[in-house]
């Protein structure tokens, strides 16, 4: 009874401070449904479903007792877990089962750009010849190389042809890795490829549905403010305005990664609270103005609604992804909020926002981008609540100068190690260039963008435009100068897998638990760094095609090929917190071990030796194990029941393969399958 009162009183202390603990129990349902490495059937998730609905209806009755609290958090656990399975059947769609080449017509739906600076287009209502319109998938994705980039200019909707290569969705490049199937399934991308082709129209566009006439304004913005402001400048405008990112080069791209202002670069809570903010503040100057409305009317609401008009239309401008989505809710409850006369910036109206998010999208909890925006967004509320509730301040002169270089530190300090294990990238210098550009951001870019499109009325948008542009042309320069500062930027190892979700928690704890016992939540992001302090990476890897090997050595990963596989390449090195590129990597390859031929090599780890066989014919020659790994890209013509064998058989069911080997010669396997999990995106064979 003792134990039960103390818990009472506990609890007592948090009564009103409860709320913003939903999102985080509804996310927790919507982890234990991901981490599950068998599909569950529709009878638990019916189960899950139900269990929520008896468990609320319990709370009413005894929700004003100890009870009350503790079922209500088990109601939205059964609540997440059941969401993410609705939507993850509700999104189900064909994907292919075998690598495609022929025909490929469809409706062009999506631009942009692969990490290789390929075009890529998106494609739906696809004709593939081959496949039956069950088989036929929602979308594809083909990347356009060699003469195809040269190809005509392609408009939104537009019903285009050409003839390539089109797979199935690859899994994740190594054991725990990025899951491209999961995150394909969701996005009802049934395959993704390549042409060497050009396109060619195939009929009229087909901008008869709202998702084709908002691609086709999205992409009309996106080329009007291009023709406006040249180069990357231009391309950075387009990107804040209308979401597309294909007219930035990747020398850009990379200097404001390097520099941590990549996110200026998404339509996240920054710029949908700049924008809502300017067309608020000037809303209520102009009514302020006018002796009449000043004193009859509320000007307050209306500005409110005027802004959310504002930031309604940029959310759809802006394509909807999952930032544009999460800051739109929070602007939308924040003008609530001030319609009602409530506080408009609070943890509860954070808390709504990401409750909205992951009803609609649960898959988004696994992303960087839901992560991150809300680990800002928590931080940054916590903060200045702190700050406002406090007796002491600043100099009003110097107010709004430290409200930028506090809110840079926080939302930075929140968001690395997110950034830091999605990307195993560390900005070292990012503090300083966000204290340069952000405000730049806010004074000069948001108000210009906003005046061009006022402007635009009267058909002078082009004034806002160029004194947008001379804000963009001082970040990109700042991204660059921050960038080629030596030690700008490291790399780290990955961590694994329970580390974020401890440092979440954790954190969640300090901002949400009231009193002392907030500090409580310090001690997991601790033991979680630590954690991460001690991760260790595989000693070998292998892709999922056979087409690559690398190898852990003191001088880091050798790789066995000096080109090819570079999307894999990139990501070991990259998880191994490797700054190295693909061809310095294989120069640290084994040479001293005899090379039968050009596509033959060998790599020694204590006492196992690695051989990696590339092509056809050298695969042929291989007549018995000549070492006790064997891996291959083509079929070997003799039994290698002597050695470890790795051929394409095998990792078609296995996907990529990460071996260790202890210090008796025992090689233990671990396979992106068994990780991953069947699940209803997985595309293993049987």
């Amino acid at each position: 009874m003792h134990v039960t009162q103390r818990l009472s009183d506990v609890l007592d202390q948090q009564r009103g401070h409860l709320f913003p603990w939903s999102p985080v129990l509804f996310a927790t349902g919507i982890g234990g449904f991901f981490t599950l490495k068998e599909e569950p059937t529709i009878w638990l998730l019916w189960t899950f479903a139900g269990c929520a609905v008896i468990s609320f209806l319990c709370a009413i009755r005894y929700g004003a007792t100890l009870f009350g609290p503790v079922v209500v958090a088990l109601a939205l656990i059964a609540a997440g877990f059941s969401v993410a399975g609705w939507r993850t059947h509700s999104v189900a769609a064909p994907v292919l089962e075998w690598r495609y080449y022929g025909p490929i017509e469809g409706r062009v739906i999506g631009l942009d750009r692969s990490a290789s600076d390929a075009v890529r287009v998106t494609l739906d209502r696809v004709t593939l010849p081959k496949l039956s319109p069950d088989e036929m998938p929602v979308r594809v994705r083909v990347s356009l190389h060699g003469a195809a980039a040269g190809g005509p200019d392609l408009r939104p909707g537009a019903h285009v042809m050409t003839t390539g290569h089109v797979s199935p969705p690859g899994g994740p490049v190594e054991p725990g890795g990025f899951d491209f199937q999961r995150h394909s399934w969701f996005g009802q991308l049934g395959g993704v490829g390549y042409t060497r082709v050009p396109m060619v129209n195939a009929g009229p566009p087909q901008t008869d549905d709202w998702a084709g006439k908002v691609f086709r304004v999205r992409l009309a913005l996106s080329r009007f403010v291009q023709n406006s402001l040249s180069g990357d400048i231009g391309g950075f405008g387009a990107a804040v305005t209308s979401g597309d990112r294909s007219g930035m080069g990747q020398d850009a791209l990379k200097a404001l990664r390097a520099s941590n202002l990549a996110h200026l670069l998404a339509i996240s809570g920054l710029h949908m609270g700049l924008l809502t903010g300017c067309v608020f503040a000037a809303l209520r100057i102009v009514l302020s103005a006018i002796p009449f409305v000043a004193l009859y009317w509320p000007t307050k609401r209306i500005a409110a609604v005027g802004a959310l008009i504002a930031a309604t239309g940029y959310f759809i401008l802006s394509g909807g992804n999952v930032s544009t989505e999460r800051a739109y809710a929070m602007a939308a409850v924040a003008l609530f909020a001030v319609m009602l006369d409530r506080r408009a910036i609070s943890i509860r109206a954070v808390a709504i926002a990401a409750m909205i998010v992951l009803f609609l999208r649960p898959e988004a909890l696994l992303g960087p981008g839901f992560q991150m925006s809300f680990a800002a967004t928590v931080a940054l509320v916590a903060v200045f609540n702190a700050i406002r509730d406090s007796t002491w301040s600043l100099p009003r002169w110097l107010q709004p100068v430290s409200a930028v270089f506090i809110s840079s530190a926080v939302a930075g300090l929140a968001t690395a190690p997110f950034a830091a294990a999605h990307f195993n990238a560390v900005s070292h210098y990012g503090l300083f260039a966000n204290v340069l550009s952000v405000p730049v951001m806010g004074i000069v870019v948001v108000p210009a963008a906003v005046l061009s499109a006022v402007l635009s009325l009267v058909g002078l948008a082009d004034i806002g435009l160029q004194i947008m542009g001379l804000g963009l042309w001082w970040i990109l320069e700042v991204a660059a100068y921050v960038a080629g500062l030596p030690g700008a930027r490291s790399f780290v190892v990955g961590p694994g897998p329970w580390v974020l979700p401890m440092i979440a928690a954790g954190g969640m704890g300090v901002v949400l638990i009231q009193g002392r016992g907030r500090w409580v939540g310090v001690l997991p992001m601790i033991v979680a760094f630590g954690l991460w302090s001690q991760s260790t990476r595989p000693q070998i890897l292998i892709a999922d095609t056979g087409g690559l090997v690398g190898v852990m050595t003191d001088a880091g990963r050798a790789l066995s090929r000096a080109k090819g596989s570079g999307f894999v390449a990139t990501n070991w090195l990259e998880n191994d917190g490797d700054m190295s590129a693909q061809f310095d990597a294989f120069d640290r390859w084994s040479k001293e071990w005899p090379v039968q031929a050009a596509p033959v090599t060998a790599a020694e780890l204590g006492n196992q030796t690695v051989w990696h066989v590339t092509g056809k014919k050298a695969s042929a020659t291989v007549a018995k194990c000549p070492a006790a790994i064997l891996v291959s890209n083509a079929k070997l013509s003799a039994d290698n029941k002597s050695c470890v064998v790795f051929d394409p058989d095998s990792l078609r069911r296995s996907g990529a393969v990460a071996l260790d080997i202890d210090a008796q010669g025992i090689v233990k396997i671990t396979t992106a399958r068994e990780i991953a999990g069947d699940r209803i995106w997985s595309g293993w064979p049987k």
